[in-house]
Order: structure tokens, then sequence, then C-alpha cells
């Protein structure tokens, strides 16, 4: 049984995947096997800090040791997740772990710039460590099966997807919950995003992106009316549309993290952790710029 630590309580996921992985307070058909939450480090936030007292207190009902430094946990973790919701902090979380041999799942947002994602996987590259990070929509039962009926029809050839996309000034742009939708495009759409145009109003941001081949894919983040999360999905030979079932979600994210574990090798590669988080940052550029065409970093 792996043990796991966490680094930085200010999301509901910290409590959620300890219910899920030590089998406690929760329906057994949502436990997942293959590790357990043993050590657990509080930290400080910009983004939602009056929930880090609260969620503290859960875990230490549910047996989690709660440590001074996030360093503490080296030497008796196997494994760690970042859980910041602020993503200019995971470099710097990132970095210790890494060079202690420790494999990290680090959640949404990977990294708050291009630059920071590269160095982050620069750094489990030099370590021979496994980076994984993903939006847990990923990992719905529909967008799972709508990826595997695209991969029978040659692909999608374009796509629209809608999230919430409340903001930050910690996160900029889509980083703070709008790439949620993000990732459910790039899971529909793939790597290969060339240029994005973003228009944004106070009630959401409409990003564009020209995929390679032509292709174009679209994500509404909402502020303003109905949100929710849904998509419409296009191949040669039909069109897709539906909401999106997000009820098994985190089970299904951290299967995924303990298969990680298991072979070494993370179920997303890096390179489209980067790519996503290039999307974004263009497309905040993009908003910046009057909506103007702007290139990913990572196509450059």
């Amino acid at each position: 049984m792996r043990k796991i630590g966490l680094v930085d309580f200010d999301t509901s996921h910290v409590v959620q995947f300890t219910k899920r992985l030590n089998h406690l307070g929760i329906d057994e058909d949502q436990w997942v096997d293959g590790g357990a939450v043993v050590m657990g480090y509080p930290g400080e936030s910009r983004v939602s800090p009056e929930r880090i007292p609260g969620f503290t207190e859960e875990l230490k009902e549910m047996g989690v040791q709660i440590v001074d430094s996030p360093v503490d946990m080296i030497g008796h973790v196997d494994a760690v997740f970042i859980e910041s919701n602020e993503g200019n902090l995971h470099l710097d979380h990132a970095k210790p772990f890494l060079e202690a041999g420790l494999p990290l799942f680090i959640d949404k947002p990977f990294a708050a710039t291009t630059a920071q994602a590269r160095a982050i996987a620069d750094l489990a590259a030099q370590h021979s460590m496994p980076v994984f990070s993903a939006s847990s929509l990923r990992y719905t039962e529909t967008v799972m099966e709508v990826q595997a009926s695209l991969a029978d029809e040659g692909g999608a050839v374009g796509a629209f997807v809608h999230s919430p996309g409340s903001e930050h000034y910690a996160n900029p742009g889509l980083l703070n919950y709008g790439i949620h939708g993000v990732e459910v495009l790039f899971s529909l759409m793939g790597p290969g995003c060339q240029e994005v145009w973003s228009a944004r109003t106070d009630g959401a941001d409409h990003v564009t992106g020209l995929w390679d081949g032509g292709r174009l894919g679209t994500v509404r983040a909402i502020r303003s009316g109905s949100a929710g999360y849904g998509l419409t999905v296009y191949s040669d030979k039909r069109t897709v549309t539906t909401s999106i079932d997000a009820s098994n979600n985190y089970r299904n994210l951290l299967r995924e993290i303990m298969k990680m574990l298991d072979s070494g090798t993370p179920p997303l590669a890096i390179e489209e952790t980067i790519e996503i988080i290039s999307f974004i940052e263009a497309a905040y550029r993009s908003t910046q710029n009057g909506g103007a065409g702007t290139k990913l970093e990572s196509a450059s």
C-alpha cells in the first residue's frame, strides 16, 4: 500500500481524494485501491484561504498526520499530490519532491505559465520521475465514451465545449475554472493546437483554437447564466451533443493516478499538459490584445 502525502488544503479535492483512497465516509463503489493518504501540509492560499482550517480538521479526523513543512513528508511517503489551487505555486512545491525521487500528481492548473510547465517537465525528466496533471472532467464516463467512439470514426474534425468559468486574480483567464473546459476540449481534439482567438465579456470567455489539419475547437467558459458542463463534437460520420455526467470523476481520476504509480508512466503525455497551459496563456494574451490571433508558445 503506497503512502501518499498531500500539499495545500485550499481545495475540496484533498477531502474527496482521501475519502476514496482511505475508504472512509463514502460509498464502496467510489473506493480506489493502491494507496492511502497518510500525511499532509495545509499550506496557505490566495485563492481560498478560508477553506484550509475546515479541511485540515476533516483530514485529521480521517487519521492524516499534519506536518509543519512540505519537505517533512520526504522519507515518509511514496508519492505526493500537490493540490494548491494556485498554479504559480506548483513549480516550487514540485522541485524538492522530484529531487527526492517521488512521483507527483499536480492538480489543475499544472502551472501558471508555459515556462513554469516546461520547468516542471524538465525536472521530472532529469530525475526520471513520472508527473501527471489533469482535470477530473477528462476522466468522466461521458468524455471517455465519446473519446472511444471518435477513435473508431477517424477522430474529431471539430468540437465545442462549455464549462463554468469563474475567475481569480491569482489564476488569470481560464486557469482558474475554465481549465476544466479546456481539458475536455483537448481530450476530444488531441494536441496540436497552433493559434487561438479569444473574445471576452463579463459573462463569459469564448476561445477558439486552430488545430493541425484546419480543425477548429472552441471552449466557452461561463460566468453568467446557466453553466454546467457539456460538449458537441464533430467527426466525419456524425455530430454528438451531450451534457457531462461528473458523478464518478474523482474515482476515475484516482484510478489513473494509481496506474501511473504502478507503471511509472503517466496516463497523459506531459507535452499535452504543457500545450494546455500554453493554450490558456495564449487565450489570455489574445484577450488583452482585443481578440487578435495568438500563437501558442508550444507551437512556436
